[in-house]
């Protein structure tokens, strides 16, 4: 319940709590909180229960924590029923990958020869800064259309 908090943080905690509450209310403060906390644990249970009963006998294995999308993700990945495994297993990204450059390059080398001498085959040249369109080209501004 409280993975995050550090030794310092627990120190810090119980010093401040002896400073407010006192040496003298502290264990009664603790049997409080730790009777409310019993009370709030029984009561999610009980909760729990109720819906479980009301779910039907289709969800008497349903666990609330798989409500997590990760903990589903993780739970549905493992399920051996849906053939997942084999799926990950047999898809090879980078066999993938390297099938699809090779059939790019491929029709690129078919389709260069048939182009035209002057064109570049329908690539565009990355290292050419583009054109810059000259201050004629464009259209006067209109002030009533704004």
């Amino acid at each position: 319940m409280f993975n995050d908090i550090g030794p310092l943080e627990l120190v810090t905690l119980i010093v401040l709590a002896v400073l407010v509450f006192g040496p003298d209310k502290l264990p009664k403060v603790i049997q409080d909180v730790s009777r409310t906390i019993r009370k709030i644990r029984e009561f999610s249970e009980s909760a729990k229960n109720d819906i479980r009963e009301e779910l039907g006998p289709e969800f008497k294995d349903f666990e609330f924590e798989d409500l997590n999308p990760k903990t589903f993700i993780r739970k549905q990945l493992d399920n051996e029923d849906l053939g997942l495994k084999e799926i990950r297993n047999g898809f090879d990204l980078k066999k993938e990958m390297a099938e699809v450059t090779d059939a790019v390059h491929s029709r690129d080398s078919d389709t260069s020869p048939a182009s035209s001498p002057g064109s570049s085959g329908g690539r565009v040249d990355m290292t050419k800064k583009p054109e810059t369109p000259d201050r004629d080209d464009r259209p006067p501004f209109d002030v009533d259309a704004t």
